[in-house]
Parts: C-alpha cells; structure tokens; sequence
C-alpha cells in the first residue's frame, strides 16, 4: 500500500484513537484531539489515569478501547511508542500514526514486522482536512516533494 493511500485508510474512519493528552491541556495530543474534534471526529483518548479531556471520556489503555476502533495516534515520547505498539496486537488496533517526534526505528519495525499499517514521519493535521497553518506546510510539502506517495 502506497504511503498516501495509508494516509487515506487512516483517516477515512471518523473514530480514531489517541495517545498523548496532558492534563495542562498544552501538549500537542491537545491540540490534535481538537482539531480533529472540531472536524467532525470522533477522538478516544488513551491516558493511564483514565481521565476525561474536552468533555470525552479517557481509556486506560488501548485493551479498553470499544471494539471497532482500529487507528491510533500516538503523540508520545518514543521510548512510550515502542512500549505502545506492542501492546498493539489482539487489541483490534490495525493503523498507527506516530506524529512527528514520537516515531522510532524500533517502533516502526515493530509495526511492520506484525502487520500493523504505520504512518510516521509525516503530520496527522497536515492530511485531515488542514486549514491555516497545516494547509500551508502541506503545500509546502507539495511545493518541494515532501509529502508522502
């Protein structure tokens, strides 16, 4: 599967899966819970203290998600995705997308070396319906072939 057709399957269902809240509400998971929130997902937060953010209820870990949710956002550190993924299989997980900064070469590997289908090294807000800022990094990711085939 080409990288932007990955993209594409990510983001069709309207229910994704996120990892990296903060309770200050600063973090970038924040910001990518409600953008995509205010685009018409529907964001399922995954926090170890099960917490509520924005009004949605938090899951302790991704065994706890309701079944059907198969994409994950990660936006942690990533020495907490290789530990993420690989809580990954028989959770009915079956896409990543390990925003900027979160991806590892061994959290990659893992994916694919279990069949699960990752995107990394590329935006999530640059891809689902951007506007403002994320609009113009993606033309210019387009303007300088940087975007993902």
């Amino acid at each position: 599967m080409t990288a932007q057709a990955l993209i594409k399957a990510f983001l069709e269902p309207r229910k994704l899966a996120i990892a990296g809240m903060s309770r200050s509400g600063k973090k970038f998971g924040n910001i990518i819970f409600k953008t995509l929130t205010d685009k018409g997902y529907e964001m399922l937060p995954v926090h170890p203290e099960n917490l509520e953010f924005l009004g949605a209820k938090s899951y302790g870990s991704i065994a706890d998600l309701p079944v059907g949710v198969e994409n994950l956002v990660l936006v942690i550190p990533p020495a907490a995705t290789e530990e993420m993924v690989r809580l990954i299989p028989g959770s009915g997980i079956k896409r990543v997308w390990m925003q900027q900064g979160a991806e590892s070469d061994t959290a990659i590997q893992y994916c694919e070396d279990h069949g699960i289908d990752v995107v990394h090294h590329a935006c999530v807000l640059m891809h689902a319906e951007p506007k403002g800022i994320h609009k113009f990094h993606r033309w210019l990711g387009g303007v300088f072939g940087k975007l993902p085939r």
